[in-house]
């Protein structure tokens, strides 16, 4: 069998009964987690070519909402566009700010592809909790397994796993959610396999083109469904075929058994990271390393840095990013930040001309270490030096937010009502298991 069609059988036979308390607690915290994220970008204004974009392009059919936009009256769509423009929208509101959570093993973000695509069908097919979060479930293992089949495969070759995995992830949501058959499922998978990519080189330029790529999968995934509901087809060996996602785009194949293996039994969504920084994951460990130093009257500070990891946040230049958005992958300039602040908020990143932080950032040096395992998951540390020539070590074993952290259901729940702004928005999303529909909670977060 292939790995399209045993993950459309999975996910279609899926019932909250199969899903162990811990993947259904965990995923409806990402829910709270992306939703939170994407009200805060939509506040800031993080994403509004993508806004402006879908309601120009989408709104000649009111099916569902773009976040923190107001919602229908009289006869004024509002916010409401068309649920493929829905889930482009909602992608990059949710990825905007680079504040949405990341699967360590697969290096991907895995809510911001999936959960637009089960917002916008729940909403434009009229269904509930439940529906939603079994999409969101079914999308969000698949992204995380399909990346976790060759960790930093994609980066290697400059491509964002992000957007090659989550648009197959997207077509399995949107499939799950419209209740399509198996065949068609497979079909789906198939074709959305040919929008698979997503280029790195805004490392090079600070562009931001990089927040783009969760909705475009997003979106990809809602095509992709509809062609196979129209009767389009797509190749069943999209995964592990000769040009299939990794042939083509790796230049080597992987077996079925690699993304399938546990498949129903380990649930690789329980090890999916909130992030507790708006910056790129793969520094989050030298983050809280970081923390400790503020105070401590920091002259100097050498950075260990997993070999993955090294050229994406560690590059020559990267101590004085062109833009906010290419701070978001400065090491130096952001372990300066922490240092100087005591803190890394979304407000960090409004100005990267500050003196302080450029200097320091100017004498943070990064040494390559090999860990072992996943870049995401390396352990940080950081050695220092104070301006009375004393020498400190600052280490953690590895970055806050993952599996096996205490503090997550606190950590995302402040978040949220921080980014939310509104208690009521974090209660209504934690009670979506016992709603009827989704859409008193979309309206309500477009009516801010």
């Amino acid at each position: 069998m292939t790995a399209a069609r045993a993950l459309a059988e999975w996910a279609l036979g899926l019932t909250l009964g199969d899903v162990p308390d811990a993947a259904r607690r965990a995923a409806l915290r990402h829910v709270l987690d992306g939703l939170g994220c994407a009200v805060a970008a939509s506040r800031r204004g993080a994403a509004d070519a993508a806004v402006l974009t879908a309601l120009e392009l989408g709104g000649g059919r009111p099916e569902a909402s773009i976040i923190g936009q107001p919602t229908a009256t009289g006869r004024q769509s509002g916010g409401r566009v068309t649920r493929a423009e829905a889930a482009f929208a909602n992608g990059v509101l949710m990825h905007a700010l680079d504040f949405d959570d990341t699967h360590a093993g697969g290096l991907v973000h895995a809510s911001a592809p999936v959960l637009p695509v089960a917002l916008a069908e729940a909403e434009a097919l009229g269904l509930g909790g439940p529906d939603l979060l079994l999409g969101a479930i079914a999308g969000l293992e698949t992204i995380c397994r399909l990346g976790a089949a060759v960790p930093h495969g994609f980066h290697a070759r400059g491509l964002h796993a992000t957007a090659a995995c989550g648009v197959l992830a997207a077509a399995l949501t949107a499939s799950r959610m419209r209740r399509l058959t198996v065949d068609e499922t497979v079909h789906a998978l198939g074709i959305a396999g040919s929008q698979a990519g997503g280029l790195l080189e805004f490392l090079n330029t600070g562009a931001s083109t990089k927040q783009l790529h969760p909705g475009f999968a997003a979106r990809g995934g809602v095509l992709a469904a509809t062609l196979a509901s129209h009767g389009a087809t797509g190749p069943d060996t999209v995964v592990e075929g000769e040009y299939g996602l990794y042939g083509a785009l790796l230049g080597r194949r992987v077996e079925p058994a690699a993304v399938l293996d546990g498949l129903g039994e380990r649930w690789e969504l329980t090890r999916i990271t909130v992030k507790p920084y708006p910056a790129c994951q793969l520094m989050h460990a030298q983050l809280d390393a970081a923390r400790d130093l503020h105070g401590a009257g920091v002259e100097s500070i050498t950075a260990e840095v997993h070999p993955d990891a090294a050229p994406i946040v560690c590059a020559p230049g990267k101590e004085r990013p062109r833009t906010p958005y290419d701070a978001k992958f400065s090491l130096p300039w952001s372990v300066a930040a922490m240092v100087v602040d005591g803190a890394v908020t979304t407000a960090t990143y409004d100005t990267i001309d500050r003196p302080e932080v450029l200097g320091l950032a100017g004498r943070v040096r990064t040494e390559v270490v090999d860990f072992g395992g996943a870049a995401a998951d390396q352990p940080g540390r950081l050695r220092a030096v104070t301006r009375d020539g004393r020498r400190v070590l600052a280490e953690v074993p590895r970055s806050g937010g993952g599996p096996g952290d205490p503090d997550i259901d606190r950590t995302v729940r402040d978040k949220a009502l921080a980014n939310l702004g509104d208690p009521a928005h974090l209660t209504e999303i934690l009670a979506l298991p016992d709603r009827t529909s989704v859409r008193p909670l979309l309206a309500a977060l477009g009516a801010r």
